[in-house]
């Protein structure tokens, strides 16, 4: 590509081309060649459309309908070729239109800009991106589900500060991903429905005198209504930095999980078994088994919080509206979404090969004192004493099982009435960590018959 080609998609303002380096910052074409088939869509509603309106012939339409699936084939058959003199996917495209079609190619352009053209072609990829993202969490939730109804009655420990807290079942801790990844999905939902307006026809960012009907591209390209605000439509990010944000939040759902499988599956806790399609060898270690792919989930979250930041920090400062800031927009946004999709399916891979190993988790369980809980609230329903005071004496039976150097209901019914004298045998009903969980009865309470029942609810959900 020669300077004067280059110079002629500019018009007559440009005397001489840009330098190698000028090229080199301002073309976007290595990165946002990704946009080719909306790029392709948008163009090919807006031909349709300047046709219906009387603005190009019905022949001139035509012939750039059938250059744009031309030019499609070429791209996704990887024989085009892409050039840095023009700049951009915008660019190549209309000049190979125009290789291939000739003179009708220059109407194509007519009543829009790169402005909208580019608004256009990014809400189409983020929308699709969208789309993408819903289906990857609903893999996993489903997933999650499996796991869940599996286990619904499997005793485990929970945790507050990575201590031992209060028995639960395996099933209820699925659960509580299922509602993690049930919110990133209604944010997917709600993100997706609010970008879905057409910028196309806002032009450079007035408008146009052209009689256009932004309706019908709008429709044709699945939007719900066109921008109601040309200067907002050409400048506006919000539904990247909206897929942004939804992605980071998601992804940190992915990092805390990957984080507990990565303890999970060591030989210090052995709660579960990854399969060795999501684990790998060491070099020099061969008794090793790692679970790489939750580690390098838990390590794409700052790729992803990071593209989120950049955006930001690009969109904080620009007066309306188009600046050429905004096509440091893309990138981030690509790799953002890459990562994301990527580590929604290897998570998906991995609870459904991974293992839960019942007999240690039931063993834990039942350690670190997990039902002293349930020993004060037996002590505050049957003794009638206040919590506060419960809570005194539990705290003194739990000095003494570990001074003793066992359990709770390791302690004889004498010790335990050496610190409270109204304590009786019954009190051992409430010490097994089956009676425990079973008795959390309370709506989304980790009893196996309330985890069941919140399968139920999302599984008709899914529905």
């Amino acid at each position: 590509m020669t300077d004067k080609t280059a110079n002629q998609m500019w018009g007559g303002r440009f005397a001489a081309g840009p330098d190698a380096i000028m090229e080199a910052i301002n073309a976007s074409i290595g990165f946002d060649k990704r946009l080719a088939g909306q790029d392709i869509a948008g163009s090919r509603a807006h031909a349709a459309m300047l046709a219906a309106q009387g603005i190009v012939s019905d022949s001139d339409a035509e012939a750039i309908r059938e250059g744009l699936l031309t030019v499609l084939s070429e791209i996704e058959g990887g024989s085009f070729v892409f050039s840095t003199a023009l700049e951009d996917i915008h660019m190549n495209v209309e000049s190979r239109l125009k290789e291939i079609i000739g003179e009708p190619a220059g109407r194509l352009h007519t009543a829009r800009s790169r402005n909208d053209q580019v608004a256009t072609d990014f809400r189409l990829w983020v929308r699709d991106q969208f789309d993408a993202a819903e289906g990857g969490l609903l893999a996993l939730i489903r997933a999650l589900l499996t796991q869940a109804e599996a286990g619904a009655d499997w005793v485990m420990p929970g945790f507050t500060h990575l201590q031992t807290a209060q028995p639960v079942t395996w099933g209820h801790h699925m659960m509580a991903y299922v509602e993690m990844f049930g919110r990133d999905l209604s944010r997917v939902r709600d993100a997706r429905k609010r970008m879905n307006e057409s910028p196309l026809g806002a032009a450079a960012l007035a408008g146009t005198s052209f009689p256009i009907d932004r309706h019908m591209t709008a429709a044709a390209l699945g939007f719900d209504a066109p921008c109601a605000n040309s200067l907002d439509a050409v400048s506006d990010r919000d539904f990247a930095l909206e897929f942004l944000s939804v992605a980071s939040i998601s992804a940190m759902h992915l990092s805390r999980f990957a984080e507990e499988l990565v303890i999970w599956s060591s030989a210090q806790f052995r709660f579960v078994a990854l399969s060795d399609r999501f684990s790998t060898g060491s070099s020099i270690m061969p008794q090793k088994k790692n679970p790489d792919a939750a580690e390098l989930i838990r390590a794409k979250v700052g790729r992803i919080f990071g593209a989120n930041v950049a955006l930001m920090m690009v969109m904080k400062g620009l007066p309306l509206t188009y600046s050429k800031d905004m096509q440091e927009d893309k990138e981030q946004v690509f790799d953002a979404a890459d990562n994301w999709m990527l580590a929604l399916a290897a998570m998906t891979g991995m609870v459904a090969d991974m293992t839960a190993r019942r007999d240690n988790l039931a063993a834990a369980a039942g350690s670190g004192f997990s039902t002293a809980t349930d020993l004060a609230d037996w002590l505050v329903r049957v003794l009638n004493l206040p919590f506060r005071e419960a809570h005194h004496v539990t705290g003194s039976l739990v000095a003494l099982a570990e001074k003793k150097g066992c359990d709770l209901p390791d302690l004889s019914l004498a010790e335990m009435q050496g610190v409270h004298a109204g304590i009786t045998q019954d009190v051992f009903a409430v010490l097994g960590v089956e009676n425990s969980v079973n008795s959390r009865m309370s709506y989304g309470g980790t009893a196996p018959e309330q985890v069941r029942a919140q399968i139920d609810r999302w599984k008709a959900r899914l529905a």
